[in-house]
């Protein structure tokens, strides 16, 4: 029985394997050079004798100016690969075993974490529930990628709302490929790649600074009670694109999540989120009018997830 229990669990680990592209990583990296000078790196779901990310900061250790770069990896049993430890100092690579199975939860790899000053990899997005707030939790920076679901978390929103964590420059149309051998691609032939799965809805998450999030979002559309219904769970206003937000309406909001992709605190408010058929005040932020389910109702139908906002200066 404890065979088989180790063997679902490997290939549970074997299929939430999503290898990230060196060109996603050099793509999304670039935008953040002069945070890195002077601190120590650690990928800490991240094989150093195969992984990109790893691959990338030891190819770029001097032009970023870092400290040190650590990496550590869990033991994969199936593919008789042992949990291993790695620092490059930029000069001498050292990798050694870990003597556990390199959870990043460990008390072990905890031990790593707290000698880095800034985390980057791709953790396994069935664990990422507990991976951010894990790094949120001992005060570091990272820059990681996710489902975009994720923002729907309540792990995870609290912490957006909060402005101690956006989204990052992010993937061409939101999505990525990955190499993970252990699904089939239903890709079309033409966004086909040998190897690779292609996933949508993934994001890049951090709380690194983004230049992007100044940017004021131009708004061109005016309010219309045709145009923007009302929800009948909530004293709110629909708006199906982030694109077409009422420059002038003054109310509450709901938009798609997509909206995190222009954010600007400065240009408006996080209220709340409403994304589950559940009733969650901690996350809704506004009342709920309703005894049905919880995501927003129109014409008597339930829309999609909502993030609740409002803007800081209509009209402007």
């Amino acid at each position: 029985m404890p065979g088989n229990t180790n063997l679902r669990a490997a290939q549970r680990l074997a299929r939430d394997e999503f290898y990230t592209q060196r060109s996603d990583i050099e793509r999304e990296l670039r935008h953040y050079g002069p945070q890195f000078r002077g601190k120590t790196v650690l990928c800490n779901c991240d094989d150093p004798r195969t992984s990109q990310f790893f691959a990338y900061f030891r190819d770029h250790f001097h032009e970023l100016g870092l400290k040190r770069l650590l990496a550590s990896c869990v033991s994969r049993p199936e593919l008789d690969q042992k949990a291993v430890y790695a620092q490059f100092d930029g000069e001498k690579l050292a990798i050694r075993p870990l003597k556990g199975s390199g959870d990043f939860r460990s008390a072990e790899c905890l031990a790593i974490l707290r000698q880095a000053d800034m985390v980057v990899t791709n953790p396994p997005f069935s664990l990422f529930r507990e991976f951010v707030p894990l790094l949120e939790s001992h005060g570091k920076k990272f820059l990681v990628v996710g489902s975009q679901n994720a923002i729907t978390y309540q792990e995870i929103f609290p912490l957006i709302q909060k402005n101690r964590l956006w989204l990052g420059f992010g993937f061409p149309s939101a999505a990525a490929h990955f190499v993970n051998r252990c699904y089939t691609d239903y890709a079309a032939s033409t966004d086909h790649r040998e190897g690779m799965i292609r996933v949508s809805g993934v994001q890049w998450f951090t709380n690194l600074d983004v230049e992007k999030r100044r940017e004021f979002l131009p708004l061109v559309c005016r309010y219309t009670p045709r145009k923007f219904p009302k929800y009948e769970n909530y004293d709110a206003i629909e708006v199906a694109h982030t694109a077409e937000i009422p420059r002038d309406w003054p109310g509450v909001m709901g938009v798609p999540i997509t909206f995190l992709t222009k954010y600007n605190p400065d240009q408006f408010t996080i209220l709340g989120l409403a994304a589950s058929a559940k009733y969650r005040p901690e996350l809704v932020g506004i009342p709920f009018k309703g005894t049905g389910n919880a995501k927003p109702i129109l014409n008597g139908k339930i829309t999609y997830a909502r993030i609740f906002i409002q803007q800081k200066n209509p009209g402007e």
